[in-house]
């Protein structure tokens, strides 16, 4: 398995007047007038619950997208499966954050099916250059194997793609991720939709209205993805105990 995202299968529905707008099925093409997306737009999109995608095409364009039904993964409810808890007792991955944002966002857009295209890269480089958009990275002899990148504003993450190149360490890097915005004070893992693979691993279904909530809540707190507690341990055995105690 070289890829486990979280944008497949899904219903959406975008309300953006002057993006292009998706329907279930099949796309529209934008309005010549169509607003240019910049960082600044992303962001405000964000923090007003929406989020966009495209058909991966070098030229098809980007959509705003507002599900009816949102995918979480609860930060205090997420799911160590036996294998996955041998394999972080083990400690053999190095776990790195925003070290190498950008190979991590090209893996994942590195697939048959994408909808990650040139401009969705150009728009979260930027957004990694400003401060906003994040990385958590699994090595293997310093080797990249797998990663998650997401958003981060207030208190919410907002999850956006993951990759792996070595079986199972994208849920290597979810464990680490989910111990990490806990730690640091966040209070919503937004995932976007919902996936087996995600379900699996705790993740729920929720409705816009009640996501919105949830979203406004986390927006007016603080959290940083970058200041861990220097006295906790980042050792697979200690996101075990911290996970057991949280579940």
């Amino acid at each position: 398995m070289t890829f486990t995202g979280w944008k497949n299968g899904w219903t959406h529905k975008a309300h953006s007047p002057t993006i292009v707008v998706l329907n279930t099925g099949k796309s529209r093409m934008a309005p010549k007038d169509a607003q240019a997306i910049t960082p600044e737009l992303l962001l405000h999109a964000y923090a007003c619950g929406v989020f966009p995608m495209s058909d991966g095409g070098k030229d098809d364009p980007v959509y705003w997208v507002d599900p009816e039904i949102r995918g979480i993964l609860p930060l205090n409810g997420f799911h160590i499966s036996r294998s996955l808890a041998r394999l972080l007792r083990r400690d053999i991955f190095e776990i790195r954050v925003n070290t190498d944002f950008e190979h991590v966002l090209k893996h994942c857009a590195d697939r048959r099916e994408t909808w990650i295209n040139a401009e969705i890269l150009s728009l979260y480089s930027d957004l990694h250059r400003l401060g906003f958009a994040h990385s958590l990275e699994v090595y293997e002899q310093n080797t990249l194997v797998g990663g998650v990148y997401g958003v981060a504003l207030g208190s919410a993450f907002f999850g956006e793609s993951m990759f792996s190149l070595r079986p199972s360490a994208s849920k290597i890097a979810l464990a680490y991720l989910v111990d990490r915005l806990r730690l640091t004070g966040f209070t919503l893992f937004d995932t976007q939709f919902t996936t087996d693979h995600l379900i699996t691993l705790g993740a729920v279904q929720i409705s816009r209205e009640a996501y919105h909530g949830r979203l406004n809540a986390a927006l007016s707190r603080r959290a940083d993805l970058l200041v861990q507690p220097s006295d906790v341990s980042g050792s697979g055995s200690g996101i075990l105990q911290r996970n057991t105690q949280t579940s």
